[in-house]
């Protein structure tokens, strides 16, 4: 889901599928101002290359890791991806309350499949742990 996600950003940034921007109407907004716009391009292009690197290191762990390092990412995915309830949910929650993204209720359907990947890897960490003792 992620690797469709950086497909999207990199080369159908304005989709409304798969984490595309095309969700926000900014997005269209901000063609007519290039300078925004191309600030907002560099800031896509920005999170598509730091999903990229992130998808290449989790396959690197997955085939290379001993069961301890594992252990530990699991750990580290679920504090990371939660950081998103942190920052990012009460800003697109906002956005969406205010009719700035299209469909409404995005906030939402994020927010349930962000805790989707939390709850997969907070269950990979307990099976590794309860594997280890």
């Amino acid at each position: 889901m992620e690797a469709a996600n950086v497909a999207t950003l990199y080369f159908n940034p304005g989709s409304k599928l798969m984490n595309g921007v095309g969700i926000f109407n900014a997005w269209e907004k901000s063609k007519s101002d290039p300078e925004i716009h191309n600030f907002i391009k560099y800031l896509v292009n920005w999170v598509a290359g730091a999903k990229l690197i992130f998808i290449m290191l989790l396959v690197v762990i997955l085939l290379m890791a001993d069961d301890q390092t594992l252990t530990y990412t699991a750990a580290a995915l679920v504090i990371s991806i939660a950081s998103f309830f942190w920052r990012l949910f009460p800003l697109i929650r906002k956005m969406d309350g205010e009719g700035q993204i299209s469909p409404q209720k995005y906030s939402t359907m994020l927010s349930w499949m962000i805790a989707g990947f939390i709850l997969v890897f907070l269950v990979a960490f307990v099976i590794s742990i309860s594997a280890a003792s």
